[in-house]
């Protein structure tokens, strides 16, 4: 059996401000050409569908037409919750839904009980485990912690339990923050914490024993274990993912389990760049070339702002996006302070403001707006 590992769509985010519902149907579509070209039977997709609780209404269109496209191709499909979702809308009439193909597994009631298929080697067992939240579990479950481990223990008893009655390879679905403790994996600027009471971390023996893993939340793929991997985001939603490569996990399921897995790289709408320098090194240098056409969050290193910085960079960068002003060396003045004296005007305490905070006297045409606030203020006053 073939599988497709993908999570954390995020339908109906933006991108600093950029709608990125387009490029978010760019992926669906070469999603289902993986399906076809590949042969994949089964995509499993690991929570954070949408991008929150309450979607706009174009996600939820771009998600119902994914998933009737889905339906009609070669592969079955597991869903499960994340945190971003409301597993109660998503989950809707996913019993009805079951019957085409396509299997929503987005409440805990469900943990335990798989979605059963088939190939030439057997039956598989795949157990969707939604997101799910300790403060809600802790009585019914009984739980031992109030800790997303501690929920996920429990559930993994379930899973276990299930295929201890049946003779079935596994994969799981789970939507967290997995990692060994020795692990050192930075979470994206993009992902929600979901730390509970300071705690959120998952450790890898909890899903000791199935046959493939397959993990959502953290926005960056990442190999935790030759069965247990994330996906990541198919799509940067923050710059902190600038050197991500972004996409889905092929795997293969052989006779006795997983037999390898593949990388697929998901299409590039726009890259990104982080640029630092100074505003002439950033409009000048021709090392900077490769970036007139990605998204742009640029750092001026300047120790003076430089003035119109903004709509100078954009003629060179058009898709700049972020701008912010770090001068290579910052200087520790105390607080400004104004200094009164008599004879001294409101007009000139103000200019020297501006000259002490920003290290630059006031221009001719900023000299004249502090003025005529200063008279607008007298007046009103």
């Amino acid at each position: 059996m073939r599988l497709l590992h993908t999570s954390d769509w995020h339908l109906g985010r933006s991108f600093l401000g950029v709608g990125m519902l387009t490029h978010q149907a760019a992926f669906v579509d070469h999603l289902l050409e993986v399906v076809e070209s590949e042969r994949v039977d089964l995509v499993v997709l690991s929570g954070d569908v949408y991008d929150r609780a309450l979607p706009p209404v174009e996600a939820v269109e771009l998600f119902e037409d994914a998933l009737v496209r889905l339906a009609d191709s070669r592969a079955e499909v597991v869903v499960t919750s994340g945190n971003h979702d409301s597993a109660l809308r998503l989950g809707f009439a996913s019993r009805l839904i079951d019957q085409a193909g396509v299997h929503l597994r987005t409440h805990s009631d469900g943990v335990g009980v798989p979605v059963l298929l088939h190939d030439e080697h057997g039956e598989v067992a795949v157990h969707g485990i939604p997101y799910l939240e300790p403060d809600h579990l802790r009585e019914p479950w009984q739980l031992s912690a109030r800790s997303h481990a501690a929920a996920l223990v429990v559930a993994m008893e379930r899973v276990r339990a299930d295929l201890a009655t049946r003779t079935a390879r596994s994969v799981v679905l789970a939507h967290a923050f997995v990692a060994d403790a020795a692990a050192d994996l930075a979470p994206s600027e993009s992902e929600r914490d979901i730390s509970v009471g300071g705690v959120q971390l998952v450790p890898l023996a909890t899903f000791a024993g199935a046959d493939y893993v397959a993990l959502g939340h953290l926005h960056g793929r990442h190999t935790l274990s030759e069965t247990v991997r994330y996906s990541g985001s198919p799509l940067a939603y923050s710059f902190s993912e600038a050197g991500h490569t972004k996409g889905c996990w092929l795997v293969d399921l052989g006779p006795s389990g997983m037999s390898g897995a593949e990388f697929v790289a998901a299409p590039v709408p726009r890259p990104l760049a982080r640029l630092r320098g100074t505003l002439e090194e950033l409009l000048t240098s021709p090392r900077h070339a490769g970036a007139e056409g990605a998204w742009v969050q640029a750092s001026l290193t300047d120790d003076v702002r430089p003035p119109g910085a903004l709509p100078r960079l954009q003629r060179r960068f058009p898709h700049l996006l972020s701008l912010a002003f770090e001068p290579s060396s910052p200087s520790t003045p105390a607080l400004p302070s104004a200094r009164f004296a008599p004879g001294r005007s409101d007009h000139e305490i103000a200019l020297d403001f501006v000259h002490e905070v920003r290290g630059r006297v006031a221009d001719e045409a900023e000299s004249a707006l502090l003025l005529a606030a200063c008279e607008h203020v007298a007046r009103e006053v």
